[in-house]
């Protein structure tokens, strides 16, 4: 389907693997033969091939994980409109929340001729009444992780980005995500790659804890939510899973009338989709996993919205064409994730 025919509004969610990196200090691209961050591939291919995706994606707004640093001395928003000038998106405006330490930030471009965006931040700041209790996202969340009585401060790395959305009519509240990871980075004997590995699940479960908190107070209003990005976890992931009872992205969702609906995190093990791919070097193989998700409140399900992951293999359209196919594997070790909302069928 032709960008002209699509009818309703595209929200997608895309993890671009250290677009950081194809920026200099002033926020213009590096379009030269220099490698990227990303193994084995050139600042100018990834470019290319980024500029091919977002092109094809035409959404209305993109989530940006792993955006373009804001910093003393970077400006990711400048950055992300830069790239969006180059290859003409519509797309194009500039939207970051609380800006991190780790180089990738969680942003939004979007079309302001279609939608507008402002970031409105929820909860009570450090300080404030009712601060412990329901924190907004850049301040501390207690909770007992290891069942000691003692509650841990938990924070944020990367504190999701939240965005007040008018779209197709309807005002709509969007969090962008990019969850702890729990991979046991620093690891350096299988003991501590355990200990390491349950801890980082311990935090990421935390935090999906308190996002989930989030989402109950929205309901609560009777507002339109969607919940988009990273969560470094999934339904099955992996054996640690069977010692929390539930993995995050299951916390997330929640259940019963106030369940967030995301059909690639319920399908079954056998059906389950993929949104990222990752190649192990000591094992010379390929690691495939389900990453990135957008959950929406019931009262949107009911709206007949359809999701799609821009897979290079496993996405019929993606497959057809080989040129975004292949731009698919080259820009990112992740896919994007669309939403199509409020769409009349054509």
């Amino acid at each position: 389907m032709t960008p002209n025919h699509r009818r309703g509004v595209r929200l997608a969610t895309y993890n671009v693997e250290w677009f950081n990196a194809l920026f200099d200090d002033a926020g213009e691209l590096l379009e030269d033969d220099g490698w990227s961050a990303r193994w084995n591939i050139t600042r100018g291919a990834q470019i290319a091939a980024l500029g091919r995706v977002f092109t094809a994606l035409d959404a209305d707004a993109v989530m940006v994980i792993e955006a373009p640093d804001t910093s003393r001395n970077r400006d990711g928003v400048v950055a992300l409109e830069t790239f969006a000038r180059r290859f003409g998106l519509r797309a194009r405006r500039g939207l970051i929340g609380f800006a991190n330490d780790t180089q990738q930030e969680i942003a939004l471009l979007y079309d302001p001729d279609t939608v507008t965006a402002r970031h409105d931040p929820q909860g009570a700041r450090l300080g404030e009444r009712n601060a412990r209790a329901h924190p907004r996202f850049d301040g501390v969340f207690h909770i007992d992780l290891d069942t000691d009585a003692a509650p841990e401060t938990v924070k944020w790395s990367k504190p999701p980005l939240e965005v007040a959305l008018h779209a197709g009519g309807r005002d709509l509240r969007l969090i962008g995500v990019h969850a702890k990871s729990k991979a046991p980075h620093g690891a350096t004997t299988p003991a501590s790659a355990m200990r390491i590995a349950i801890e980082n699940r311990r935090k990421q479960s935390a935090q999906c804890i308190w996002l989930r908190a989030r989402v109950d107070e929205h309901l609560a209003r009777g507002e339109s939510l969607i919940v988009m990005g990273d969560f470094n976890d999934g339904p099955g992931l992996d054996e640690y899973e069977q010692l929390f009872g539930r993995s995050g992205v299951e916390i997330v969702l929640g259940s019963g009338a106030t369940r967030l609906i995301a059909p690639h995190a319920t399908a079954a093990p056998a059906n389950r989709p993929t949104t990222s791919r990752f190649w192990l070097r000591h094992r010379e193989e390929w690691l495939e996993a389900l990453l990135d998700f957008i959950m929406v409140t019931p009262d949107l399900a009911n709206t007949a919205p359809v999701w799609r992951i821009w897979h290079p293999q496993n996405d019929a359209t993606s497959a057809s064409d080989p040129a975004l196919a292949n731009a698919l594997l080259t820009a990112s070790d992740h896919f994007p994730v669309t939403l199509d909302l409020f769409s009349d069928g054509v």
